[in-house]
């Protein structure tokens, strides 16, 4: 068999691989495994963070694609060697086996062994190719990962391809009616929309790249690469009159029962994606972006193949962070809404106990909303104690308007059961009661840690009022897509800022909403999930009258530690009387600069000046 006749193979058995996909009883059950509703959930609320509450079909489709994307990559397992069987231990791989008819059932044609380092016993690890078997398994390399994910995005019904890149690994891309192209999707990385990712992150020396549908196949590699002279040397499989010819056989058996209008259609598009590729169309600048090496596998493994990049972290950045709008009023709403409620916990008739029960039954009352299905979100909760129901129903007045920031309606009975319901879109509740939350959590611990109830108000920096709120945000750089410069304003423990560069120095500016002239007397700077090294140290705070033109200081700290993860710090700002529609946090130095390149900082708020500490 020649080189022609290997590729056309290899090529053809793709083509029913990708045809397995498409069984109506195998999409069925891969379905239940998928958390639909969350996910729906995550991109309706990914959406309602850009400020589109109501979102086209378009719009939907393409923010559900990338929460499938994210919720796969926490899903599926990457294995390098898998633990022994028999005793747990780590193993080593020994030769390839035989299958046995239970792997080959499920396409599991090569088999690797592994020898345990512990037990000597050997572990089977069949490289399964069918995408049902895989939804179970959910393990596996990169041929694993993007022919399970790829089966996915099918069962929901995106146009999809699995992409074959010859110099080792596999992906997908699928067609987004938002964007009008199809978009290149790495389950492995858990990137979207990044085809530069290989040569310029891992830099691979790629030279076919091969897209893979029912509909048929084609050359994509021109979308993968900014240097096409460099990849046409390495094409030496086969001539490309070969290869052109051996796609456009494939692609028109694939097209053989189609209707004329549906080929008519296919073929436009493929003549504007050809188009495309031709004039170097893509989405993005390359020269922005700076992109990560490979991140999945083991880090020796990754040495190896030369594909680990100059960044060791792995992140995707972006070194030319856009202007973006804070959709965070509700943040605002949900603080004040709060201080009723707080304000009246240090008093007489409210011991440290009974204050922290009312709280942490207001907390069980918001997780149960939580865990509800949020298009119906609603609840009906009686409180255990009755002890706690006279100061539940005095603090009722209170609760109510708390969880009205929250867009939530709700009642109480002469029993002390409490009624919940939405009183508006959904969205706006599944995109407060994170925020609700983590407040409950934060004033708890704080109560808690102090010995004297009476004085728990100098320990709870949140009780401020006016949160200033909707601005926009430009900073000198951000993590993509977890680290976006919102997140330090969005009121969520669970998101971050983070600055790729910012050990070194970074900034990050706020203009307020309109243009209008705020004094800022306070802000409140809170640590991030984890690596302590990356907490800000050194800072300044600075304002502008003119929108960021010129500047002038407000504040400056050094030496600060965070002691903890989501500890929540309040500075007041010494150089009082100015107002400013800007301001400008300039990170100086974080803890550890020697360990790390980054800055990270889980949330900033900024206060204007009739704020109320409580001192």
């Amino acid at each position: 068999m020649d080189d022609s006749e290997k590729f056309d193979k290899k090529i053809r058995g793709f083509v029913n691989q990708v045809r397995l996909y498409e069984d109506p009883k195998s999409q069925e059950s891969a379905r239940k495994t998928v958390p639909v509703e969350e996910l729906q959930e995550k991109a309706l609320v990914s959406l309602a963070k850009e400020g589109k509450y109501k979102p086209s079909k378009q719009e939907q489709d393409h923010a559900f694609l990338l929460q499938l994307l994210f919720w796969f990559k926490q899903s599926f397992r990457w294995v390098n060697a898998p633990s022994c069987e028999h005793c747990g231990g780590t193993t080593t791989f020994q030769d390839m086996g035989l299958p046995l008819p239970s792997e080959l059932q499920f396409g599991g044609y090569r088999v690797e062994l592994f020898g345990c380092n512990s037990c000597q016993k050997v572990t089977r690890f069949p490289r399964f190719n069918d995408p049902t078997k895989l939804t179970e398994t959910r393990r596996g390399r990169c041929g694993e990962w993007a022919n399970c994910f790829t089966f996915y995005c099918r069962i929901f019904g995106y146009e999809s391809r699995l992409i074959l890149d010859l110099t080792d690994h596999v992906w997908t891309e699928c067609f987004s009616h938002l964007l009008g192209r199809w978009m290149h999707l790495d389950p492995c990385e858990a990137v979207y929309d990044q085809p530069l990712l290989y040569e310029k992150g891992w830099n691979k020396k790629l030279n076919y790249v091969i897209a893979i549908s029912i509909d048929g196949v084609r050359g994509v590699t021109k979308h993968y690469t900014r240097k096409w002279n460099e990849v046409l040397s390495r094409r030496n499989i086969i001539t490309e009159e070969i290869l052109s010819h051996m796609l456009a056989e494939i692609t028109g058996e694939c097209r053989s029962t189609l209707t004329s209008q549906l080929m008519s259609e296919l073929e436009d598009r493929d003549e504007k994606e050809n188009q495309a590729q031709d004039i170097g169309t893509d989405s993005m600048d390359d020269s922005s972006v700076s992109l990560p090496g490979r991140q999945s596998g083991d880090k020796e493994w990754r040495k190896s193949r030369f594909e680990i990049g100059s960044d060791e972290e792995g992140s995707l950045s972006c070194s030319a962070c856009p202007v973006r709008k804070c959709v965070d009023e509700h943040v605002t709403r949900i603080y004040n809404a709060f201080h009723s409620i707080l304000s009246q916990l240090p008093d007489e008739e409210f011991s440290k106990s009974v204050a922290i029960e009312v709280l942490l039954f207001i907390q069980g009352i918001v997780t149960n909303l939580k865990k509800s299905a949020f298009r119906t979100r609603r609840a009906l909760v009686d409180s255990d104690s009755d002890e706690m129901k006279p100061f539940l129903q005095r603090l009722f007045p209170s609760l109510k308007g708390f969880l009205g920031a929250s867009s939530l309606d709700s009642n109480l009975d002469n029993d002390g059961r409490v009624e919940i319901w939405l009183a508006n879109e959904p969205i706006y509740t599944s995109l407060a009661l994170p925020v609700v939350l983590d407040a409950l959590e934060e004033v708890i611990q704080d109560i808690d840690r102090c010995d004297n109830f009476g004085r728990a108000f100098l320990c709870l920096p949140r009780l401020k009022l006016n949160r200033i709120h909707s601005g926009s945000v430009l900073a000198s750089g951000e993590e993509l897509p977890f680290g976006m410069a919102t997140s330090a304003f969005d009121g969520i423990r669970s998101s971050k800022w983070e600055e790729p560069n910012g050990a070194r120095g970074c900034w990050i500016m706020y203009k307020v909403l309109d243009n209008k002239m705020e004094e800022l007397a306070a802000y409140e700077l809170m640590s991030a999930n984890d690596a302590p090294e990356r907490d800000p140290m050194d800072w300044v705070v600075e304002g502008s009258e003119d929108g960021g033109s010129s500047w002038h200081l407000l504040d400056e700290q050094t030496n600060q530690m965070f002691d903890s993860r989501f500890q929540r710090r309040s500075f007041f700002v010494t150089k009082t009387g100015h107002l400013s529609n800007a301001f400008r946090f300039r990170f100086l130095a974080v803890r550890d600069g020697k360990s790390t390149s980054r800055l990270q900082i889980g949330s900033i708020d900024l206060y204007s000046p009739s704020c109320s500490p409580m001192t």
